[in-house]
């Protein structure tokens, strides 16, 4: 649900009332005084930034000099209301050149006024986006005698971009050479017994993109996810093909694609952003194919010495390789002396974080390494506390593979000049939460 604002003011520290505009015809004109009775003169400014009183929902915050207050006779969305303050605030600053404050406010009463009307209607935000604005709200502020910000160079083609269409990305962009880089960065986090038995494992993933195209061009993702080719097969009136499929939990999308595309075919269709930007991201709680096993093996020997075995195995293809490997096994604090023998990599004790810290540069898949360790602990006097026996934490990266066997079935490229482009697809695996119970 959107802010639904009834009022927004703009306040000096002294409570003063710089500007503000009413939405809605819900409160009263006195609401302003409320707050500065009960929040601002009581000095509760900084407990909490939203506040009830009289029925009415108050959400603020401090910018510089200058308080921005949005008044709620409803329940409001906190959230959005903030984001609408902290993107209203950056869009004043392009205005008037970097500085936001009550001088700036003073000195740019009536293009205040005109943008308020524009970025919100009846309460609900709208457009904030500086490029659009400033292609027909062209009214220059008084910028800050201190500021060295460059203006910003107009974008041309008003008229499609304040539509809504394609307000990520201008008109006329042009490349020698058409390429475009698609990034599937997944995280694995585990929580595994000391006997090799999965307790909690997901998958958290981002596809990131860079498109160096020129024109307008319209791109059409196909990855192996079940709803989607389930959905193709039954356009197609045939049956789906062999193979994994994946089903894809907590989907959220960039403002480029088109949803209606997505709602109705189920494919990943938009009109990409120059440059660097995340595409989506997702979750996998099912069928996540985990790049690492470890086996620990722990004996205390009496009061002073501990035996340490640790297997680690590698279960991606034999082809693959993970780069960056490290190992941390937890030791007690009383550890005197160690000795170690690793079949690959090197392994240290690191004192400062109690572990024994094993790396291995290049570890290749279907293959395993183990390390052996002798601990030395310092007697104590005192009664012996029972060691808790932190979980074993990794750290790997795994290039071209997938723990959750997401796979882009196709990247198509259409522009009306139809011109031939490049595309790069790689995949990384990193380890996010990766424990091991000893």
């Amino acid at each position: 649900m959107p802010v639904a604002a009834s009022a927004i003011y703009f306040l000096n520290l002294r409570g003063d009332v710089l500007i503000n505009r009413t939405y809605r015809d819900d409160v009263g004109g006195n609401m302003v005084d409320a707050f500065r009775t009960h929040i601002m003169q009581t000095k509760e400014l900084g407990n909490c930034p939203v506040r009830q009183i009289g029925g009415c929902s108050f959400v603020y915050m401090r910018i510089s000099n200058v308080y921005i207050v949005i008044v709620a006779s409803s329940n409001a969305n906190v959230a959005c209301g903030f984001k609408f303050v902290v993107e209203a605030v950056a869009l004043f600053k392009s205005y008037f050149g970097g500085a936001f404050d009550e001088d700036a406010i003073r000195n740019n009463f009536v293009l205040i006024y005109e943008l308020l009307d524009e970025i919100m209607d009846f309460g609900y935000p709208q457009n904030l986006s500086p490029e659009i604005l400033k292609l027909y709200i062209t009214q220059e502020g008084v910028r800050s005698p201190f500021s060295s910000k460059p203006k910003d160079k107009p974008v041309p083609n008003a008229t499609l971009q304040v539509t809504g269409a394609v307000g990520w990305r201008r008109e006329g962009l042009s490349y020698k050479k058409n390429e475009v880089f698609l990034d599937i960065v997944e995280s694995v986090n585990l929580l595994m017994s000391s006997k090799g038995n999965v307790l909690r494992c997901d998958v958290t993933g981002k596809v990131l993109m860079k498109c160096f195209l020129s024109g307008m061009p319209d791109l059409k993702l196909g990855l192996n996810d079940k709803i989607g080719l389930e959905k193709e097969s039954e356009m197609k009136s045939r049956p789906a093909k062999s193979g994994k499929t994946i089903e894809l939990d907590d989907v959220t999308f960039h403002q480029c694609v088109n949803l209606t595309r997505f709602n109705s075919e189920k494919t990943v269709s938009f009109v990409p952003p120059d440059g660097e930007f995340e595409l989506m991201k997702y979750r996998i709680t099912e069928g996540v194919n985990l790049p690492f096993r470890v086996l620990p093996t722990i004996n205390e020997l009496g009061r002073t010495r501990m035996e340490v075995n640790v297997k680690v195995k590698s279960v991606f293809g034999a082809k693959m390789f993970a780069l960056g490997v490290v190992v941390k096994i937890p030791v007690p604090k009383q550890t005197a002396k160690t000795n170690f023998q690793v079949t690959t990599g090197r392994a240290k004790y690191n004192p400062s974080i109690d572990c024994l810290v094993w790396k291995i540069r290049k570890f290749p898949g279907q293959t395993e390494s183990t390390l052996s360790a002798e601990i030395e602990l310092i007697s104590t006097m005192g009664e012996k506390k029972s060691w808790t026996r932190p979980p074993i934490q990794m750290e790997f990266q795994v290039p071209m593979f997938t723990a959750s066997g997401l796979r882009v079935r196709f990247l198509k490229v259409w522009e009306k000049s139809g011109y031939n482009t490049v595309e790069w697809v790689r995949y990384i695996t990193k380890a996010g939460s990766y424990e091991i119970r000893c």
